[in-house]
Formats: structure tokens, C-alpha cells, sequence
């Protein structure tokens, strides 16, 4: 028994799969992506770092090195006199074992 799969048996596959909401595609992560070979999640705001890891490995089966969290604030809006603010959310930058890839154009 591996490592990766210690990870993922951990947690139930059923919170594994609602940690991940979305990848960022911007061309901020897309640099990012061909210079750290990292890739961008946007993540459950209750997620921690190993859950964010054993859930892409599950579903991307591929080898993660790493995980770094931030918390994004949401940007405060004005409509004419009412100021509102959007909801913040986290971010998790993903760092692959060297030879791993995560390619979105061929998955959909």
C-alpha cells in the first residue's frame, strides 16, 4: 500500500469529491502552471491541505507533491448608493511530482 493511497483512504470519497469546485484558468495561472508546474484550484472553504491533495490525486490520478492555501477577499461593490461586499473564497495552489500533468483542454 503507497502513500497516495493512505491519503485517500482517509477521508470518504464523498467529501473527497466536493472539496475541488473548480479549476482557475487565467493567464495569471496558466504562467503558473508552465513555470512552477502547479495548477490552481478553487477549493471548499473549509478544505484543509491534505484533503485538497488526496482529492486531486483521487481524481486526477497523478502525484502531488505539495499544496499552498490562500484565502481570497471578496471585492466590496457599490451599487449607486449601497456598497455590498462578494463572497470571499479559497484558492489552492497544487504542486505535481516532476512528470505529472493535468491537462483541462483534453478532459472535457
Amino acid at each position: 500500500m503507497s502513500a497516495t493511497d493512505f491519503n485517500v483512504k482517509k477521508y470518504s470519497n464523498e467529501r473527497l469529491m466536493t472539496v475541488l469546485l473548480a479549476p482557475v484558468i487565467s493567464e495569471k495561472a496558466t504562467f503558473i502552471a508552465d513555470k512552477h508546474e502547479q495548477v490552481i484550484f478553487r477549493v471548499h472553504a473549509d478544505a484543509t491541505k491534505p484533503e485538497i491533495k488526496a482529492a486531486v490525486e483521487l481524481m486526477f490520478k497523478v502525484e502531488v507533491d505539495s499544496v499552498q492555501v490562500a484565502n481570497v477577499k471578496g471585492k466590496e461593490k457599490r451599487f449607486g448608493r449601497f456598497i455590498g461586499r462578494r463572497r470571499g473564497w479559497k484558492k489552492a495552489y497544487v504542486c505535481l511530482k516532476a512528470g505529472q500533468e493535468i491537462n483541462f483542454a483534453v478532459e472535457a
